[in-house]
């Protein structure tokens, strides 16, 4: 029912941001109460604007698996990879078992790191390459693979031993830091680097099946980061992965489904959505967010009793001074335009959702006056002093009296 008109500021002449409504509110004061209503939403868009900003950043390059490859931290191997690749060894850095079997070429060596992700039908997956396997701290996969070799019981710490066999990479690294060991009960493998307390079991063991080469190596240790440069770790290491110029490097996660088809090849659930587990997570994120901002209300409002009671005619003269202290003639004004518009469209029958110009027009009919004058009256120029406000209230008014008369 009500138009915004132009105001003036008590300093000086009429400006656009001091523009008065018809409820006596400003479009500043409407724009700040806005701000601040929308501003619990804001900033939870802003939230999830930023997360969707991290998950679509590229991974970071380091990685931080024990052994893997991309490692640069003490329980890594970067180290050995890069000197690998110096010396012009492919490296294939692989984290499930479809991938090994899609990497293997039938001339190359699998490396795997740990088999506490593993399933048999992973390792079955494994014993049926033709490629030469080298695996690191797994013995349960290599008693799989070779049943004859078991995971010696040895206590003894991890220390230096010495080569003690005949194996030429062995031989070569003279002596290794390491913990653990195998042992053969077939005695037809090679078993290198005894244990102090049992001289049958090794920390390391080579067994020849058919046209590959099973390699084992009880403790991961001598290929960190940390302990490569110890003893004869690096010549063992490099020895025993740089055997072919192809090395698929396998560490296994625990995401890895082992599902491998006919074909050979297959897909794990996060090669198929890799973006699962982040956007999970970053859900959940959202939601203990959203619940500890929610959780911070208080509950219904209650009423509370007051200490005094303010009549409204009190509360509206001294509405009256304030405004007259202020000097604010355009808010008076439009207090005065707005409570005039909503009585006289109460009388006229008009619904509040009721625009200016039907407003005007009803006016027009009932009180025979010119939509002009009606416009200028109810939606003019503010009053810029007293007199201005004190013509404008009796102008209000007589209107009124005029739109009540029977």
């Amino acid at each position: 029912m009500t138009t915004p008109t132009t105001t003036q500021d008590p300093s000086g002449p009429p400006t656009a941001s001091a523009e008065v409504l018809g409820d006596g509110s400003t479009g500043r004061s409407r724009a700040a109460h806005r701000w601040r209503r929308s501003r619990p939403w804001l900033a939870l868009l802003g939230v999830v604007i930023v997360g969707g900003v991290v998950l679509t950043l590229p991974a970071p390059p380091a990685g931080t698996a024990l052994g893997a490859p991309d490692n640069p931290g003490a329980s890594g191997s970067r180290v050995v990879a890069q000197v690998l690749e110096r010396q012009g060894v492919t490296i294939e850095h692989v984290t499930t078992t479809s991938a090994v079997v899609a990497a293997a070429t039938g001339d190359s060596t699998v490396l795997v790191i740990g088999d506490q992700w593993l399933t048999d039908d992973q390792v079955d997956v494994l014993a049926g390459l033709e490629d030469d396997l080298v695996l690191v701290d797994a013995g349960w996969a290599l008693t799989s693979i070779a049943p004859d070799v078991v995971a010696s019981s040895t206590t003894a710490s991890r220390g230096a031993r010495a080569a003690d066999c005949s194996d030429p990479d062995a031989v070569a690294a003279g002596t290794i830091t390491a913990a653990g060991g195998y042992e053969d009960l077939a005695r037809t493998a090679r078993v290198c680097f005894p244990a102090p307390d049992d001289a049958t079991a090794g920390a390391y063991l080579t067994l020849d099946q058919g046209v590959r080469r099973i390699t084992a190596l009880s403790d991961i240790d001598p290929l960190t980061n940390a302990s490569v440069a110890n003893d004869g770790n690096a010549a063992l290491v490099l020895r025993m992965l740089g055997r072919h110029d192809h090395l698929v490097w396998y560490v296994p996660s625990y995401d890895d489904l082992g599902h491998v088809d006919e074909g050979g090849s297959g897909t794990a659930l996060t090669d198929l959505v890799p973006w699962v587990r982040p956007v999970a997570g970053w859900l959940v994120l959202v939601l203990a967010v959203t619940v500890v901002w929610r959780a911070r209300r208080l509950g219904p409002v209650v009423t509370e009793p007051l200490p005094v009671v303010v009549r409204s005619a009190e509360a509206t003269r001294g509405r009256g001074r304030l405004y007259r202290r202020a000097r604010a003639h355009g808010h008076a004004g439009a207090a005065l335009r707005a409570g005039t518009a909503a009585r006289v469209a109460h009388r006229l029958g008009l619904p509040r959702s009721a625009d200016a110009p039907s407003l005007v027009d009803a006016l027009a009919r009932t009180t025979g006056r010119s939509t002009r004058d009606l416009e200028a009256l109810l939606y003019g120029p503010p009053p810029t002093d007293d007199a201005g406000l004190l013509r404008l209230a009796d102008d209000l008014h007589h209107l009124e009296s005029e739109v009540h008369r029977p």
